[in-house]
């Protein structure tokens, strides 16, 4: 596998699109919105990250990266997603090679943690954990996860932009 992890570019934006929306098509715990959500960040501007895996001149995958509020007032958080790898490209590292990407470059910012809403036997693996100072309304506890940077854990509540409430 030959996978160039880079910046998005203007010119990605359509393959993006259509990539997230393949990518949720069968997932049975998607709103089906997500295309929505990342085009809905990009106009507010809150696109902190926006990486896109290409193989051959090809797309095959893509992460989101949006700042949150914590209801502590802590700045210097994030949220990670959504992540979409090519349905016909699942199961073959490339999401494992963007989160590593996203994940990096947030520590290059100075950020001080990331947030993250998914299946916790996969974002395990990157460090995320449950843990019950931190919540998102309606989630279960183990469902979102937190990955600090080397800071205190804050406490609290945290709510992504407005941007997730996208459904067009």
């Amino acid at each position: 596998m030959n996978l160039t992890i880079r910046n998005e570019s203007t010119e990605d934006i359509e393959t993006i699109t259509e990539l997230t929306a393949a990518a949720f098509a069968q997932q049975a715990h998607s709103s089906h919105t997500e295309h929505f959500i990342v085009n809905a960040l990009r106009r507010a501007g809150q696109l902190t990250l926006s990486l896109v895996a290409e193989e051959q001149g090809t797309l095959v995958g893509h992460v989101a990266i949006s700042p949150v509020t914590l209801s502590g007032g802590e700045v210097g958080w994030y949220g990670l997603g959504p992540i979409s790898v090519r349905p016909d490209r699942q199961g073959q590292g490339i999401g494992s090679s963007l989160m590593r990407a996203a994940l990096a470059d947030l520590q290059n910012l100075g950020a001080q943690g990331c947030v993250v809403l998914g299946d916790p036997g996969y974002y395990q693996r990157f460090g995320f954990q449950a843990y019950d100072g931190l919540q998102l309304p309606g989630v279960p506890q183990g469902y979102f996860q937190t990955l600090s940077f080397g800071g205190a854990l804050p406490a609290g509540t945290v709510h992504y932009a407005e941007s997730f409430a996208a459904s067009q």
